[in-house]
């Protein structure tokens, strides 16, 4: 997977260093890739020569260009980040004559003088202190080379791209070497020095318009694969065949040791075995949301498929198996039939399975059971242990800070020992890559010390260029940014902790009680129905993803699994901050005389499974914790926070800290417009069959989302 530190224009990265923030922010990013701590000698190279790069760029009119820093140009990174080719900067806007993506590859050298090295050639240069040195413009051809190659990120792309080297504490007679008849030539050569400061600010102002039409950068950042395509929009252009997700990375490396282990575990699909394979074969794969866990999932389930095996795809996440099997499988009844629920295989199979997927494995419950089963049909072991026994190869998929009710037991050392039971040894793997939010792991970091989930201390919100984070003053303010990104195409979301009454639909019409109310702004749940209800609202299964989802509010379990470009996230009083530390609070309800609807009598978690006095304060603390870690990790462009108490939304505002900062809010506007396409919608019937190795010959047709 590419990398890259920080994704700025040249004004947001200068208010950011106004504010002390962009080289702590550039630090951590370092140490998260590296393994260490940047060096001084960094700290102060970002600090002098990012800085004025940026102002030169001002300086020229365009501060509107982006500063892409620490970019790594390769599309598949190698596990260690020193052999990965970085750049120093990517200066990425819009071309005046072309209207092409224009990019500057740039090269910052803080070095003040430059001397031949004797009976050398112009390729090694002497830099007094530092020693042998690579003339710049050799760094600058290799990294031309791995961006404009067609594996590069460019690929594919119509741009205009050289590079230049920039060297703000040099003369031209200072580093005469670099400049010389006999230096390297080539499109990326160029040298500017303090001397030739108005010359570079003319360059940039032919490379760049000034004009604020969109962030190009989101050009390259898709193509690095930190702009994915949302899970739901790859299935549906896939059809749930073998090529649904270009994996990356440890998700490739994930993907590949399953189908090796396969090949020794797994008879030949095209033969019949005389006596059954006895081996079996676990995986355990960790991550956090946005991870890549259920991509890897659905293209394991493709590829086996495509090889003729036996699979199914168990989830406990009913919204998670509601869209796959109604807006991807729409039609499609063998493809509807392959995902299932962990319940389902209370009974083994006679013959198991090849491969069962367990996605969202932390959703295990202790017994399969339902109070409307018969006794007979109720799971009498564990539920990991009936997945077991219903298949040869299984894979397991979780992250134990999603578990959000107090039935749901599922965790490594459950797995594990559930598997060495059986005499199999799992093997495991950790996730670790963001592919949500932006590719943000910075923000995924915050979301985890702002919630007091990781020990760590609480940090002020540094904006990195990838994912937004802003806080409402009002759930009307939330309501009209999520509003009004849904009516510019974006896909979008309100969701709230559940510390409100969930009123069923009321009478003939299915209507839908605002039941969400803070003051005087009130507001639907998504519909506690099987069935679409008045004015359209759908059914809670696929509210998540049908286009009249907008006008109600979902929950964690109606959001799990799933994610939207933006995400309003109501935190109610169930969660709430106290002097130094979260509070967490059990809610009361009453039913209103005047109308017969349940209301709030005392603020706090409504939730029927959570607030029961039978769950210990500490285990009442997780479930909550766990669902606004779930709910604030959906999104991946923005995330627009409010809560209904005052206190903690004043903390809130102090840990986002200001976000005004020119160009930062990613609104559907604000993409270039090659970005701006609408999301995928539910295929029509009659697309056509796929058989096990079949492929549906016809391409599906999409109508306008907004007739659903």
């Amino acid at each position: 997977m590419c990398t890259l530190l920080l994704k700025l224009s040249a004004r947001d990265l200068l208010t950011l260093n106004l504010r002390r923030r962009m080289v702590p922010h550039l630090a951590a990013r370092w140490k998260y890739f590296r393994g260490s701590e940047a060096s001084l000698t960094e700290r102060s190279a970002w600090a002098e020569s990012l800085v004025e790069l940026a102002n030169d760029l001002v300086a020229a009119g365009r501060g509107n260009v982006e500063m892409v820093v620490e970019c790594s140009a390769t599309v598949n990174e190698p596990d260690n980040p020193d052999e990965a080719r970085r750049i120093d900067v990517v200066l990425v806007g819009r071309h005046p004559e072309t209207r092409h993506l224009s990019l500057q590859l740039v090269e910052l050298k803080r070095w003040s003088t430059v001397t031949r090295i004797e009976a050398a050639t112009a390729e090694m240069v002497h830099v007094p202190g530092m020693g042998q040195k690579k003339h710049p413009a050799l760094q600058l051809r290799e990294c031309y080379d791995l961006f404009t190659s067609g594996a590069g990120p460019l690929g594919g792309l119509s741009f205009e791209c050289d590079g230049f080297t920039y060297l703000h504490n040099a003369t031209d007679e200072s580093v005469r070497p670099l400049i010389g008849l006999d230096a390297p030539t080539g499109i990326y050569s160029r040298i500017y020095t303090n001397d030739s400061r108005s010359r570079l600010l003319k360059d940039l102002q032919e490379h760049f318009t000034g004009e604020d039409d969109g962030s190009m950068a989101e050009l390259l950042l898709k193509q690095m694969h930190l702009r994915n395509t949302p899970l739901l929009d790859a299935m549906i252009l896939s059809r749930g065949e073998d090529t649904v997700f270009t994996l990356r990375g440890r998700q490739r490396k994930v993907a590949n040791s399953v189908l090796d282990r396969a090949v020794h575990v797994l008879d030949d699909p095209a033969r019949e075995a005389l006596v059954p394979n006895p081996r079996r074969a676990v995986f355990l794969v960790t991550g956090g949301a946005g991870t890549g866990k259920s991509a890897i999932g659905l293209q394991l389930k493709a590829e086996f498929e495509a090889a003729g095996r036996s699979v199914k795809y168990a989830s406990g996440s009913r919204a998670f198996n509601a869209a796959m099997r109604e807006h991807v499988g729409y039609g499609n009844r063998e493809f509807k039939e392959s995902f299932t629920y962990f319940s389902s295989f209370v009974t083994a199979p006679e013959k198991p399975l090849d491969v069962l997927i367990c996605d969202e494995a932390h959703r295990l419950r202790d017994r399969s059971t339902n109070h409307r089963w018969p006794l007979e049909k109720r799971g009498t072991q564990p539920q990991v242990d009936e997945l077991l026994d219903a298949s040869r190869l299984t894979v397991f998929f979780l992250d134990e800070s999603q578990s959000v009710r107090p039935n749901e037991v599922g965790t490594v050392q459950l797995i594990e020992d559930a598997a060495l039971r059986r005499g199999v040894t799992p093997v495991r793997f950790g996730l670790r890559e963001q592919f949500r939010c932006g590719g943000s792991d910075a923000y995924a970091r915050w979301v985890r010390d702002a919630l007091g989930l990781s020990g760590d201390e609480q940090t002020v919100w540094t904006p990195d260029g990838l994912m937004h984070i802003e806080v409402a003053d009002t759930p009307d303010e939330l309501e009209k940014v999520i509003l009004t990104e849904h009516e510019a195409s974006a896909y979008a979301r309100m969701v709230a902790g559940y510390c409100w009454p969930w009123t069923k639909p009321q009478g003939k019409e299915k209507r839908l009680e605002p039941d969400v109310r803070i003051g005087e702004w009130c507001f639907p749940w998504n519909a506690a129905s099987e069935s679409f209800c008045e004015d359209g609202a759908p059914p809670s299964r696929i509210w998540s993803v049908h286009d009249a989802g907008i006008g109600q509010i979902g929950c964690v379990y109606t959001a799990q699994g799933l994610e939207w470009d933006w995400c309003g996230v109501i935190m109610g009083d169930d969660m709430v901050w106290r002097d130094d530390r979260w509070v967490f609070q059990r809610g009361k309800q009453r039913k209103a005389k005047e109308t017969g609807v349940q209301r709030v009598s005392k603020p706090g978690s409504l939730d029927p499974k959570v607030r029961t006095s039978s769950l210990n304060d500490d285990e009442f603390a997780r479930c909550v914790h766990n669902a606004y870690h779930v709910l604030l990790t959906r999104a991946s462009r923005a995330t627009v926070l409010y809560s209904t108490d005052e206190e903690t939304r004043d903390h809130l505002k102090h840990l986002v800290g200001d976000v005004e900062i020119h160009g930062l809010r990613p609104t559907w506007e604000s993409l270039p417009p090659e970005l701006r396409m609408p999301h995928q919608v539910r295929p029509p019937r009659g697309r056509g069959r796929r058989g096990r190795r079949g492929r549906t010959s016809a391409t599906p047709k999409y109508t306008d989302p907004r007739l659903f």
